[in-house]
């Protein structure tokens, strides 16, 4: 497998690694790509696990407010009707997609891609969902709603008594591994498709890093 620098564009054949090294860029010394494997293998549970937060997240209220006796509860999805409702059509298409549309498309498409592959089998379409997840992961922004909700959290437990519903526990998890998934490249998934390059390019420098 060929593997483009970034910095120069030279060509290089992929070359295995050991654990915890990077390989480098012949001709500038550039970073190329690090050792996936542990990170791959661990990748498929991990998505498993963020699409039931998911799904978590969404089912189940993230705050409930007491109010002069009467509770009020919000889920991620009422909180969308309302910003809709509201007149603020815009902002409600933003946060549907950014928090729930997105992110679930980029899961599932990693579970289209990664299930076959555990079976040694190549998904149909591989090439176009890889360049999906490339194109979709920018606009996941679960981890800005996050910090939007506690914000709004802290300001409203001034006027009102605030207890923490089950999303927002699921949401905190989900932010965590979500960041687990975000820091393996979907690239990679082509290395792990097919280990073989092609011959009569210069291999990598491999790079031991700490």
């Amino acid at each position: 497998m060929l593997v483009a620098c970034e910095h120069c564009d030279a060509l290089h054949t992929r070359v295995a690694l050991k654990p915890d090294e990077r390989a480098t860029c012949l001709r500038c010394g550039g970073a190329l790509y690090r050792d996936s494997l542990r990170a791959y293998r661990r990748l498929l549970p991990l998505v498993v696990t963020a699409l039931i937060l998911l799904l978590i997240s969404n089912a189940y209220p993230i705050v409930a407010m007491d109010l002069k006796g009467s509770r009020m509860e919000t889920t991620l999805w009422s909180a969308v009707q309302a910003l809709y409702a509201g007149d603020m059509a815009l902002v409600a298409i933003i946060v549907f997609a950014t928090t729930i549309l997105f992110p679930l498309a980029e899961l599932l498409m990693m579970c289209y891609l990664l299930v076959p592959m555990a079976q040694r089998r190549k998904p149909p379409g591989f090439d176009r969902i890889v360049r999906g997840i490339l194109q979709t992961r920018p606009w996941g922004m679960i981890e800005v709603f996050m910090i939007g909700v506690l914000v709004t959290v802290v300001k409203l437990s001034t006027i009102a008594q605030v207890l923490p519903g089950v999303a927002l526990w699921s949401f905190g998890a989900l932010v965590v591994v979500l960041a687990a998934i975000l820091s393996f490249d979907p690239r990679e998934l082509w290395h792990h498709l097919d280990a073989h390059g092609a011959d009569g390019m210069p291999t990598c420098s491999p790079d031991p890093a700490s």
